[in-house]
């Protein structure tokens, strides 16, 4: 009885409109108040050790970086990159959002820096160029999710936590996935752009090309040096988003000279308050954990999908069935925190490799990032582009069909995804 009205009111709690970091660890104090067995001190103490963790450094070492980036004005320098490539294809603009929103997911790891960045120059400028304002908010939207799928990416950082898995693998499954939801954007773009007449930019001379691309091989070098550094050892994750920052740091102030001291208060008292966001929710769901091995939910998911399913691919379907529900209304780090350890032994059992699972798991919630009611992405390019939010999801809807459908080929047929990594490196596993 007391589980089903925890549930009860953590779905209220959550109608109300109160954070979910808040509502977890709500709903764990109060659980755990009413076990008898759980002393009231291991709710501070599980959050505290949720957050003891060398791993975990990285998440705002990595919002750090793509604050700096963006602070640096470096994204104007991959946006006119991007341009400089596909902007003489029909929607050659909206092609340089999907583009750009690719390069710029090679840093940072962070959906919502790529959003507030890249949308803040590009919605106005499509605008401009006469496209609705549905259509440049759904295009940034949309394309942003793609930065939590190509490495570095923080919530790939969280699972690889949660499980023990390889970072380096995780990473190096990521790439094709977000390649092909990127180009899968890009087909959709130019039909689109077809139909309804969206104008183009001169094609580029190879002298501007090269241009732009000498001036952007420092940023472009960022991603090499990371994932490269990973895989091979040379640094663990957390290392590689310390780099990252400094690597910017450096760029920005002595190569570029777009990035100010004056600015560091702002961006360091930014990168405190989305950290923080992410981190509180890790810490509670910590907590929130230690409830929910009491009511060992874990043996009785197990048990109920041994009884009632006999195909991991079925298994496959109700997870990513289950975390799209889920990421309506949750971050992807609390979202995993809650559940991976209750579907890992499940998923182990039916033989799914964990890092698939992983793959899987990350690209369903990144599709949470554009539906409401959280659809912090969604959000954001629709206050960028001063629209309603009923009206966005209806441009980005399209978009998100491209991201299911590389979605299930990922998770139906793995070797799309860990072709890559077993030829750069088959040791990882």
């Amino acid at each position: 009885m007391i589980g089903i009205l925890l549930v009860g009111l953590f779905i209220i709690l959550m109608f109300l409109g109160i954070p979910i970091a808040f509502v977890i660890g709500i709903v764990a104090l109060l659980g755990i108040l009413n076990v008898p067995y759980i002393p009231e001190v291991t709710v501070p103490v599980k959050m505290l050790n949720g957050l003891d963790s060398f791993v975990l450094l990285a998440v705002p070492l990595f919002i750090l970086a793509a604050n700096l980036m963006n602070s640096g004005q470096i994204s104007q320098k991959l946006i006119d990159l991007a341009l400089a490539i596909v902007g003489h294809i029909r929607g050659g603009l909206a092609h340089a959002n999907i583009l750009v929103s690719m390069l710029f997911a090679g840093v940072s790891g962070a959906a919502q820096a790529d959003t507030a960045g890249v949308g803040k120059i590009l919605i106005p400028n499509m605008k401009k160029q006469g496209y609705d304002t549905e259509t440049a908010v759904g295009i940034t939207a949309a394309s942003s999710t793609i930065g939590v799928i190509i490495p570095p990416s923080i919530p790939m950082i969280i699972f690889a936590g949660l499980t023990n898995v390889s970072v380096g693998a995780l990473f190096l499954v990521g790439i094709i996935p977000g390649i092909l939801v990127g180009l899968g954007m890009m087909v959709l773009v130019y039909i689109l752009a077809r139909k309804r007449g969206n104008p183009t930019y001169q094609k580029a001379s190879m002298k501007n090309f090269m241009k732009q691309f000498i001036g952007t091989i420092p940023a472009l070098m960022t991603p090499v040096i990371l994932i490269g550094g990973i895989i091979t050892g040379i640094f663990t994750a957390t290392e590689a988003a310390a780099f990252a920052s400094l690597y910017t740091v450096i760029i920005g102030l002595f190569y570029y000279k777009t990035l100010k001291i004056k600015d560091f208060p702002k961006i360091l008292v930014d990168t405190l308050t989305l950290s923080s966001l992410s981190l509180f929710a890790l810490a509670a769901a910590n907590a929130l954990g230690e409830l929910m091995s009491y009511y060992q939910l874990s043996l009785w998911a197990e048990q109920f999908f041994a009884n009632n399913i006999d195909s991991k691919w079925v298994f496959l379907l109700i997870i990513i069935a289950f975390f799209l529900f889920i990421g309506t209304f949750m971050d992807a780090i609390p979202a995993m925190i809650l559940f991976i350890p209750v579907i890992l032994p499940v998923a182990i059992g039916f033989e799914i490799d964990p890092i698939l699972l992983g793959i899987v798991t990350i690209m369903t919630l990144a599709v949470g990032l554009v539906t409401p009611p959280y659809g912090l992405c969604l959000l954001l390019a629709a206050k960028i582009g001063k629209l309603p939010v009923e009206r966005s999801l209806g441009a980005v809807m399209p978009y998100i069909a491209i991201v299911l459908v590389v979605l299930l080929v990922v998770a139906f047929i793995p070797d799309v995804a860990f072709y890559l990594p077993k030829v750069i490196n088959p040791n990882l596993f």
